[in-house]
């Protein structure tokens, strides 16, 4: 391999921590994919970094004290996320959570890979759940965003710290401004998406330049990382209930099997994936005006239906509706994207005061032992300079760690559209049903285009590569079921309450260790190849 220059970030861990002492936890990747265009820019990536690929993990001293570190390479593909960026991200943080390390990450991204579509999407949900692992066990977590940091990254893993710092001047948003243009025609506004203005918002600690991040670190964890692993290795009598439960939990080494993400390998198409509508009916479908909402299968296939109103602290969106109701024979709490309230194809956004309101809703069924149904429909999350400086990125981090580890039975329906983060936030469930006609993309199809492409014209050809549609989320077990759309509104209603009631008298039936421990290994091992 020729190395054009050395990459950044390693000069960056190597200050983080102290001199001398940052060695590498990274393994050896599987395959590249057969697709001959991708294969090709990631051989580019890594004859232009010297790396692998776009994260790096491992360890070092700081302050004389071990502490495990993630981060990202934005020169190596915008630092974006796919398979196998995540199942590193992932074997670094249960690295960590097993020997008790105080975890720093150091972002710098552009968010899910485009070039491997939904599967890579879904990545963030279990960088999240590893993430929550971790904090669960009583081990610190500290988070340092880089210029840029958008999109999936910032709302998961890079939202979730117990402190979290930015570099100066840094671009940190969800939503990255070239594709906010491409998608609105307009500019976002300037000065919003900036570590400063993120720091005025409350919404992170500091700003700092890179050279204080050792120092920063270093008194932090002094009072972080009491009982954790020190430079004589052992462990502190705070957390351990929760470190072994983590360590039951995750696997004690590499994951058996993984040679690489499951998109970098050519494999049959099953028939009823081929046989399936194209992508872009089932987008242009789902887009039209006359959609079945949540409203209204509330309104003809639930009964006891009993309308809740905000956050339950001064909030409310018109984006998001929380309910109590029963199908069939089970009571349950519904949070979903609320076509209803809008007018015209769009459903409303839903922002970061609709997704706290969800969170009421899964605090609720915790509560009260109650299953929980999230509904998605939605053309994408709010994005504007209210819902960045509300924490609309962190919202939805805090969702997925929500939905991961909720104990209550959770039952998710992906009705419509199901567009970026703020579908992607109501999505981990114990069992996902898909309507014929949803689906579920990183970014509006428009928006992977302009990352791709550069224009939003070849929309519709990214979805088809990506994955998108119902049948496909079903061939890639995001999905568990799809109900047909056939038959008129009505019937298409009164199939999907009943396959809900059907569900959802499943999922009481299982005994609450066993759906659990396989909710947890579902996002896991989610786009990995096992024997």
């Amino acid at each position: 391999m020729t190395q054009n220059h050395r990459a950044a970030v390693l000069d960056l861990v190597e200050s983080a921590v102290d001199p001398g002492t940052w060695s590498s936890w990274d393994e050896p990747l599987g395959e590249l994919p057969a697709d001959p265009a991708y294969r090709a820019d990631l051989e580019r990536a890594r004859e232009r970094t010297g790396l692998d690929e776009s994260v790096i993990t491992g360890e070092g001293l700081i302050g004389g004290r071990r502490v495990a570190l993630v981060a990202c390479e934005f020169g190596f593909l915008a630092g974006s996320i796919g398979v196998a960026a995540g199942e590193r991200l992932v074997r670094a943080v249960e690295r960590a959570t097993r020997e008790r390390l105080p975890l720093l990450a150091t972002p710098a991204s552009g968010g899910t890979r485009m070039q491997e579509g939904t599967v890579a999407f879904l990545q963030m949900v279990k960088v999240a759940a590893a993430i929550t692992d971790h904090k669960a066990a009583g081990l610190p977590y500290l988070v340092y965003l880089r210029h840029p940091t958008t999109g999936g990254v910032l709302a998961s893993w890079g939202s979730l710290g117990h402190m979290t710092a930015a570099e100066p001047g840094a671009l940190i948003g969800f939503l990255g401004p070239r594709v906010h243009e491409a998608l609105y025609g307009e500019k976002f506004p300037e000065g919003v998406q900036t570590a400063e203005n993120l720091l005025a918002n409350g919404l992170v600690d500091a700003v700092l330049p890179p050279e204080q991040l050792h120092g920063v670190a270093s008194r932090a964890l002094s009072v972080l990382a009491r009982g954790t692993n020190g430079t004589n290795g052992t462990n502190g009598t705070g957390g351990a209930a929760g470190a072994e439960a983590a360590a039951t939990k995750q696997p004690a080494g590499p994951a058996p099997g993984f040679d690489g993400p499951a998109a970098a390998r050519p494999s049959p198409v099953p028939a009823a994936v081929a046989s399936a509508p194209p992508a872009g009916e089932s987008i242009e479908r789902s887009r039209r005006a006359d959609r079945p909402s949540l409203r209204a299968l509330l309104k003809l296939a639930a009964t006891e239906v009993t309308p809740l109103n905000g956050t339950g602290a001064g909030e409310r969106d018109p984006g998001l509706m929380l309910a109590l109701a029963s199908f069939g024979a089970t009571p349950c709490v519904v949070v979903g994207h609320d076509r209803g309230s809008s007018r015209g194809p769009r459903p409303a956004p839903v922002g970061p005061a609709g997704l706290r309101e969800a969170r009421r809703g899964m605090r609720m069924a915790a509560e009260l032992g109650l299953p929980l149904v999230s509904v998605i429909d939605t053309a994408g999350a709010a994005l504007s300079k209210e819902a960045e400086e509300g924490g609309l990125a962190a919202e939805i981090a805090r969702c997925l760690a929500d939905l991961v580890t909720l104990p209550a039975p959770t039952l998710c329906l992906l009705l419509g559209q199901g567009a970026g983060g703020g579908a992607l936030a109501l999505l981990p469930a114990d069992r996902v049903l898909a309507a014929r006609h949803a689906w579920l993309s990183p970014l509006p199809p428009e928006g992977a285009s302009a990352i791709l492409y550069r224009t939003t014209e070849r929309a519709m050809e990214v979805a088809a590569r990506q994955g998108v549609r119902s049948a496909d989320l079903l061939a890639n077990r995001i999905v568990d079921r799809i109900v047909e759309e056939d038959g008129g509104p009505e019937a298409f209603l009164r199939r999907l309450g009943g396959a809900l009631g059907e569900e959802l008298s499943a999922l009481a039936a299982r005994e609450d260790a066993e759906r659990l421990a396989s909710r947890r290994t579902r996002y896991r091992d989610l786009g990995l190849r096992r024997p």
